[in-house]
């Protein structure tokens, strides 16, 4: 089992850089940071870092773990320069870059900043699926003209190619009618959001879309996102959460998705997902970053150890 730390990121950059790095030495696979430009959880005018500065400064810093976004959003740039900045980004990691994509959903953001957001959801996944092509095509080092209804380039190249061979690209989300089809089709990453419960009817339906283009489903790392908050004793991990609760005002998804107790109740409830054939299970970190869930990480893993 792989484990991830993404850090919904806000506040200072001293704390922040400090808790991802803490995340490394806890053995954490990968990190991830978001891609908002204002707050998406509690009040909008909170403090929000811009992603893609974020990933390029924990780089250089770090020295094992992948690096990348849950999700990108596709609607703040041309998907020509979002290729651009995951092959910088793979150059200033040594190779660690993973291209996170997602269609985009806040409004609120691109009203602020004068984005476009498109008409529909509908339309904004449309959108990302010529920009996830067109990314894969610039990272495999592709010189080409590409003609969309969304986008348009001549005589594209993105040089210097990805230190990677192949650079992964993970694509958010699990739309069934959309979303999923484009995962089937280019991601070697899934990232999703679902509880045990609703999660097997996403895998079948991936599944199900691998078959019917010849893909070998188990080409694809499927990853979850999950609010983990681990204390030695159940009561003192329940209380933790609730003050993340309070401040953000998660989505119901996101409460349903809260594994808190002692490390040997958080590595059970995590079996679940095992079962389920999850490759990677990612803990996300709001301010103030939770350090003594981070350096739960040994004692988690012991735990699943102990009882495979």
């Amino acid at each position: 089992m792989r484990f991830g730390a993404a850090f919904w990121i806000g506040g200072t950059w001293p704390d922040l850089r400090d808790a991802a790095l803490a995340a490394e030495r806890a053995g954490f696979d990968s990190l991830w940071v978001d891609d908002h430009l204002l707050a998406d959880e509690g009040a909008w005018t909170g403090p929000k870092l811009e992603g893609w500065s974020v990933a390029a400064a924990l780089a250089p810093l770090t020295t094992r773990v992948s690096i990348g976004h849950l999700v990108s959003a596709n609607t703040f740039r041309a998907p020509a320069l979002t290729a651009k900045l995951a092959i910088t980004l793979d150059h200033l990691s040594g190779g660690r870059a993973v291209l996170g994509m997602g269609a985009g959903w806040f409004e609120r953001e691109h009203d602020a900043y004068g984005l476009d957001f498109g008409s529909s959801m509908g339309e904004r996944l449309e959108r990302l699926g010529e920009a996830v092509e067109i990314c894969r095509r610039l990272l495999d080092g592709e010189r080409f003209d590409f003609e969309g209804r969304f986008y348009t380039l001549h005589d594209a190249l993105a040089a210097p190619r990805p230190i990677q061979p192949h650079l992964p690209i993970l694509i958010g989300g699990s739309g069934p009618r959309r979303t999923l089809p484009l995962v089937a089709r280019w991601a070697d990453q899934w990232n999703a959001y679902s509880t045990p419960k609703t999660y097997a009817a996403k895998v079948a339906r991936l599944d199900e879309l691998c078959a019917e283009i010849g893909r070998d489903p188990g080409s694809i790392l499927r990853s979850l996102n999950i609010n983990a908050v681990v204390r030695p004793r159940a009561a003192a991990a329940e209380a933790a959460w609730a003050t993340y609760v309070a401040t953000y005002d998660p989505q119901d998804d996101e409460e349903r998705l809260a594994i808190t107790g002692t490390a040997a109740t958080v590595a059970e409830r995590l079996r679940r997902y095992v079962a389920l054939g999850v490759d990677e299970i990612v803990w996300v970190f709001r301010i103030p970053w939770d350090l003594e869930t981070i350096e739960a990480l040994p004692a988690i893993r012991t735990h699943l150890r102990d009882r495979t």
